[in-house]
């Protein structure tokens, strides 16, 4: 008899070719549809996916599923979200919502449902070996998002199956044209799934309070104001409205710093400036999906998705303990390492886990001194 697999049918091109593919494997293939977001308006699109998904499962001819996750993607997703942006601080919610919904509570509905394993449409791989499963980067690199898994329980990337992990978009796109499936040519979903298409900042107003303070240049002038701390990211260039200052230079300014103290927003414009370089990131809540065999190793970290591998050295204290610190002293420095966001661990293609950014050590820590700044003043 046929292992069942559930996919999760999210209404595009990814999982519609996951399942063809699984069900061309053998599999006894069934699919299921998630809500994670009831908000009606112009800019959700849970209507038109789903109506997707149903055209897909039909060409397929595989049931499908539905079922809301709304309530728990309101409590373990998006109130964190709303927590780090209060603080100040640029969260990647996508991670929660993979560990938390899509392999979380998801994972157990589909299993209920009878399924043996589960599959989506992310670009990753996962070895099986010996009992244990390794989470590895897709062949495509440019669309891999083993970034996005890497907090997932190593329990539930042992039931997990993604069949585009050693395909090219391109050779994904073909597929879906070639056997016909009614969304071959929809375009990709971009940005976080509760907001879709609509501008960040107007969406973020809504649950956020505005507090204006000043925008300074690293020695204390002050070229502007900014709409709240919480608006801004490390290396952001664009909605800053500072073009055309007098007597500074015809080039694009960089949230360099959030003085939270001060609720002042440093930036700069050398893209290269200290500010902006860090030597050293301390990352917490660490999960390993593979446990390190000594308290210091050498290996690969990326500090936001789609960023080059840098050569870094992690030094940890307890091998392998969940949710542990670690300090990681990085080969060369690297730019706008953003507190908030995620450090994930690779040697070579395979994930090794992650955890958050807490802190990091500027390359020149006295490029920027707030007492120099108050006394100046």
């Amino acid at each position: 008899m046929a292992e069942t697999v559930i996919v999760g049918i999210s209404g595009g091109v990814d999982s519609a070719v996951a399942a063809w593919l699984l069900q061309r494997q053998g599999y006894a293939v069934q699919g299921l549809f998630m809500s994670n977001w009831d908000e009606d308006d112009r800019y959700c699109t849970i209507a038109e996916d789903f109506q997707d998904a149903r055209r897909i499962c039909k060409c397929l001819d595989i049931p499908l599923h539905r079922h809301s996750f709304v309530a728990e993607y309101r409590e373990h997703v998006f109130a964190y979200f709303l927590r780090e942006y209060r603080a100040g601080r640029t969260p990647n919610p996508d991670v929660l919502c993979n560990r938390e919904i899509k392999f979380g509570v998801c994972l157990d509905h589909m299993l209920r449902l009878g399924a043996d394993c589960i599959a989506t449409g992310h670009y990753a791989r996962v070895l099986h070996d010996d009992g244990n499963a390794r989470l590895l980067k897709a062949v495509d690199a440019n669309k891999d998002q083993s970034y996005f898994l890497h907090a997932i329980t190593p329990q539930a990337l042992a039931r997990s199956l993604f069949p585009l992990g050693e395909l090219h978009k391109s050779e994904v796109r073909r597929i879906a044209h070639e056997q016909g499936l009614p969304v071959f040519d929809k375009p990709d979903s971009t940005g976080i799934c509760f907001i879709g298409e609509r501008p960040f900042r107007e969406f973020l107003e809504r649950y956020v309070d505005r507090t204006p303070g000043p925008i300074e240049t690293p020695d204390g002038h002050i070229v502007g104001e900014h709409e709240g701390l919480a608006f801004y990211t490390l290396g952001q260039r664009s909605g800053l409205h500072l073009g055309g200052r007098r007597g500074a230079l015809q080039a694009p300014w960089y949230v360099a710093l959030k003085d939270a103290s001060r609720n002042a927003l440093i930036v700069v414009q050398d893209p290269q400036h200290p500010l902006l370089l860090s030597d050293e990131i301390q990352v917490a809540d660490v999960h390993w999906l593979t446990s390190p065999r000594a308290t210091q190793f050498a290996c690969a970290v990326k500090t936001r998705y789609r960023q080059a591998d840098l050569a870094c050295q992690v030094r940890i204290g307890e091998t392998g303990q969940v949710g542990e610190q670690v300090r990681v002293t990085l080969d060369r420095p690297a730019r706008a390492v953003t507190p908030g966001q995620f450090a994930v661990f690779y040697q070579g293609d395979e994930c090794l886990g992650g955890g958050i950014i807490e802190d990091r050590t500027l390359r020149r820590p006295m490029a920027y001194n707030p007492r120099l700044l108050r006394e100046v003043s």
